[in-house]
């Protein structure tokens, strides 16, 4: 196939070259909402660079109950673990907003990876900025309001769409989050009375981004800022 621009920020960054022997392996494929990318402790076939949909890394207990310990946009790649050496992971990927992604076979990740260029040195800076967005998720999931964490989710789901709308039922909110569904619905309904967003059916808008931002704790910007220092700006090819 071809894919001329990608609209995945990291595969647009990559050199030239790496371009070239990427592009002919790459996969455009549709991503449903609630598909699950892969599960715990299962070795993974492919990496996903998502262009328009949104994976949400989850960890998920024994007796079912789960939370989202990073989300995964047009600004990264799902199955770090295959260029880190792993393998596998203890988390679970599920798409937490339908939409396109590119797909790549994990052994031309890790062929394209061990060669050591710009692709290697971009993979890594992203894996940092995912250890960031992880690290700061679990201190706000311990420090923070729901409602403060319900502004960060919103934040860093948004800044990986091509608009402001969101397609998720406060139940599944909470799931993310880890909290009850009363406490997201009181939250939400917060945000909704002060003008900040609309919420309809499983459809939230964010009407008022700016709010929204003084609304939330320091963890968005906190791993914003990190994302926008290690992560460059897409290249043009």
């Amino acid at each position: 196939m071809t894919v001329k621009r990608p609209e995945n920020h990291l595969l647009a960054a990559l050199s030239k070259a790496e371009c070239e022997r990427l592009r002919p392996h790459l996969e455009a494929i549709e991503m449903p909402l609630g598909e699950v990318v892969y599960e715990s402790g299962r070795p993974l076939d492919f990496v996903y660079f998502p262009v328009t949909s949104i994976v949400s890394l989850l960890y998920v207990l024994e007796n079912g109950a789960s939370a989202e310990i990073a989300v995964v946009g047009n600004d990264g790649v799902v199955g770090i673990s295959i260029f880190m050496g792993g393998g596998s992971t203890p988390s679970r990927a599920v798409v937490q907003s339908a939409g396109r992604a590119f797909r790549l076979p994990a052994a031309l990740m890790r062929e394209e990876f061990t060669r050591g260029g710009s692709m290697q040195h971009l993979m890594l800076r992203y894996t940092q900025a995912l250890i960031t967005q992880m690290a700061q998720t679990a201190v706000c999931n311990r420090h923070h309001s729901v409602d403060q964490q319900l502004c960060r989710w919103l934040l860093l789901s948004i800044d990986r769409l091509t608009s402001s709308e969101i397609t998720m039922t406060q139940e599944l909110i909470a799931n993310m989050l880890g909290v009850r569904r009363e406490g997201v619905t009181e939250a939400a309904g917060k945000l909704q009375k002060a003008g900040v967003i609309s919420y309809r059916r499983g459809h939230i808008k964010v009407l008022d981004r700016e709010r929204l931002e003084q609304m939330s704790c320091e963890c968005y910007e906190v791993v914003r800022r990190e994302t926008s220092r290690l992560l460059p700006e897409p290249a043009k090819h």
